[in-house]
């Protein structure tokens, strides 16, 4: 009998482990600038993001380059439960993401200023899975929604 409640409970940690280890958006990702839609002039000239898995949830980070050469780089370590999680810039603390698993392909990601949303991003990939598209919508400085359109390729 203890074999058995052994071998169910190392069935249960095994597909646990083959679903972080088989989500889908961990991978290497390119945005694809000619695809991408952005306000005039905010668009990265360059942009990778590299996502791994972490428990349930991932380790993100990414490298963006402007047209002006400055550089931004972001990264945190967030699951899927809706928890907030810190994110870490290039210029130190940056706003605080939590995520939210839709359906396999789909991830709502929420960022907060103190108890305020300030952004959503919802990264959608393609049915072949080679292709992430995020859309972002924030406010501006005057309240106006902004809504940010990226494109990304995946890379090996």
């Amino acid at each position: 009998m203890k074999t058995s409640a052994a071998t169910a409970l190392l069935m249960v940690l095994f597909a646990a482990g083959a679903w972080a280890s088989d989500d889908p958006f961990a991978g290497k990702w390119v945005l694809d600038v000619q695809q991408s839609e952005y306000p005039a002039g905010s668009c990265p000239t360059e942009m990778v993001i590299e996502i791994e898995t972490a428990g349930h949830g991932v380790r993100y980070k990414s490298d963006a380059t402007y047209a002006n050469g400055r550089t931004v780089h972001s990264e945190y370590t967030a699951e899927y439960d809706g928890n907030p999680a810190i994110v870490r810039g290039t210029r130190g603390m940056m706003l605080p993401v939590s995520l939210k698993r839709v359906d396999a392909n789909t991830v709502i990601a929420t960022y907060t200023r103190g108890l305020q949303v300030v952004a959503r991003s919802r990264r959608v990939l393609s049915e072949d899975k080679r292709r992430m598209t995020i859309t972002t919508v924030s406010k501006d400085l005057s309240s106006n929604s902004v809504i940010t359109v990226g494109v990304y390729e995946r890379r090996q």
